[in-house]
C-alpha cells in the first residue's frame, strides 16, 4: 500500500480510496452487528400522589388493586414489608417474596389484562430511598437470567399520599 507516481502525470500523488471505503463499511457493518437492543430499565408508569384536596374525586377507585406497605425504624431502615395485610419480612428475601406474590396475582407476566393492574406503595417518611426502589423494581418485574430480557409484571405503579414523620 502506498502512493504511486505516475510517470505522465507530472509527479502528482495518488491515492488509492477504495481500500479505506471498504475499511469503513466493515467496521460500519461491525459495529451494526454487535449493537443489542435491550428494553429499557428503571422505565416505570409512576402516578405521583396529587397534593391533599378539600374533596375526594368519586370517580377514582378507593381501593388499589396491590398494596405494598413499607415500614421503617427510627434511622430510616426497613423494618417490615407487607403485601396487603401480609407480612413478608425484612431484606433481599422480602422483595423476592413481594416479586413472586404479585406474579400470583398477575398469573402470567405480559398478561394484557394486567395493563389496568395498580400496585400502590406505601412507605413510611423515614424511609430510606433504595428500599422504594427495591419495591418498584419487584413490583414491576425481573430480568429473566436465561434470555437476559426483562419480564414485566406490573407497568402501573403509584405512591400513597405522604404522611407525616413519626417523631413530629
Amino acid at each position: 500500500m502506498g502512493s504511486k507516481r505516475r510517470p505522465d502525470s507530472g509527479g502528482k500523488v495518488e491515492i488509492p480510496m477504495a481500500p479505506m471505503i471498504d475499511i469503513v463499511f466493515q467496521l460500519l457493518i461491525f459495529f451494526m452487528l454487535q449493537l443489542k437492543i435491550m428494553a429499557p430499565e428503571g422505565n416505570f408508569d409512576i402516578n405521583m400522589p396529587l397534593g391533599q384536596s378539600s374533596q375526594q374525586s368519586s370517580d377514582a377507585p378507593l381501593v388499589p388493586d396491590i398494596k405494598v406497605k413499607l415500614i421503617s425504624d427510627a434511622n430510616g431502615n426497613l423494618a417490615q414489608l407487607k403485601f396487603g395485610e401480609r407480612n413478608l419480612g425484612v431484606g433481599d428475601g422480602a422483595f423476592e417474596a413481594l416479586g413472586a406474590e404479585v406474579l400470583k396475582i398477575i398469573g402470567t407476566p405480559g398478561n394484557p389484562a394486567t395493563k389496568d393492574i395498580e400496585v400502590e406503595i406505601d412507605a413510611d417518611y423515614e424511609l430510606h430511598y433504595e428500599y422504594v426502589i427495591k419495591a418498584v423494581s419487584h413490583c414491576t418485574g425481573k430480568i429473566d437470567p436465561q434470555t437476559k430480557q426483562l419480564v414485566r409484571y406490573v407497568e402501573k405503579i403509584k405512591f400513597a399520599p405522604p404522611r407525616l414523620p413519626k417523631n413530629s
